[in-house]
């Protein structure tokens, strides 16, 4: 399976369900003048807007490499990732909460809440048939490491926004039903300004922990742990290489660029030592798919 179309079918789930929750919101935040349920459409709203950034990040990283851009333009997608993370995931919470601020003051109470709730109720169900792809997805990738290990280490700045995405989604749910159920059994419509108040904060402190993830990756931040170990056993357990001074991974979006710094086994001519290295670089291409560069430099001290 390609690196991007375990994103795509993740983004693609995750765009088709925010489109038609955050339609049917909007038609039912009209219809109760609930400021939670106008919090959450414009949220759904700014999913999609997500989404086809996400898209266009996806897009942009299988560009090919130019004069300017030697290695590619990879990291395309950790740009719009991080774009995606700060301000349109920051901007619909801060909106959220400027929303439950203004209904504090003036608040002019639920009409219709049953509706709201109906249609939250049936929200969770598409949100969680969207994270539930997404995580379908990610199992692919992560094998046998939990998932907690898997997006601490992951490299996969899509795939985590999706599920950070989602994960917020589900929970800013049941922070507007339980708001809206708070006000229909008080009849005090400051529960569902204090809803719309608490699902802001809850989208920007998700926003934040994904900027911060993202920001690694844009700097220029090594493969994963497991990979890297590898590259460097594969590497240890080849004839041709005697020792392994320096192995500097870089992960580039999709692709990974290798750099080794090694003392090779004896070689009878430099043409035999040209072609030890170019069978160490064919053995690491076919093991590992997603290498596109590899700097090979041979010596006898560090």
């Amino acid at each position: 399976m390609s690196h991007n179309e375990t994103s795509v079918k993740s983004i693609l789930f995750a765009l088709l369900a925010n489109l038609g929750i955050a339609v049917t919101k909007s038609v039912a935040a009209l219809m109760t003048g609930s400021g939670a349920m106008m919090a959450e459409s414009i949220h759904s709203f700014a999913d999609c807007g997500n989404q086809g950034l996400l898209f266009r990040g996806l897009r942009a990283s299988e560009k090919k490499p130019d004069n300017e851009h030697p290695l590619g333009y990879g990291k395309e997608i950790y740009f719009w990732s991080f774009i995606v993370a700060l301000i349109l995931f920051s901007m619909g919470g801060l909106f959220s909460i400027y929303e439950g601020i203004h209904k504090l003051s003036i608040h002019e109470g639920l009409k219709n809440p049953i509706i709201a709730v109906i249609v939250l109720i049936t929200s969770m169900f598409f949100e969680a048939a969207s994270l539930y792809g997404c995580l379908v997805q990610v199992k692919k990738l992560r094998h046998k490491v939990s998932l907690r290990e898997w997006v601490r280490t992951s490299r996969r700045s899509e795939l985590l926004v999706v599920l950070g995405e989602d994960t917020a989604a589900l929970l800013g749910l049941a922070l507007a039903i339980l708001s809206i159920t708070l006000t229909i059994i008080t009849g005090n419509p400051v529960f569902d300004a204090l809803g719309s108040i608490s699902i802001g904060i809850l989208l920007v402190v998700i926003s934040m922990l994904l900027a911060v993830k993202i920001r690694n990756l844009l700097i220029g931040q090594s493969t994963d742990e497991e990979t890297s170990r590898h590259i460097r056993e594969l590497l240890q357990q080849r004839p041709e290489v005697e020792t392994i001074y320096n192995l500097i991974t870089i992960q580039l979006g999709p692709g990974i660029m290798v750099s080794v710094k090694a003392k090779m086994s004896q070689a009878g001519s430099v043409d035999e030592l040209i072609a030890n290295i170019n069978r160490c670089e064919l053995d690491l291409r076919e093991k590992y798919p997603d290498i596109r560069w590899i700097f090979f430099e041979p010596d006898n001290s560090n």
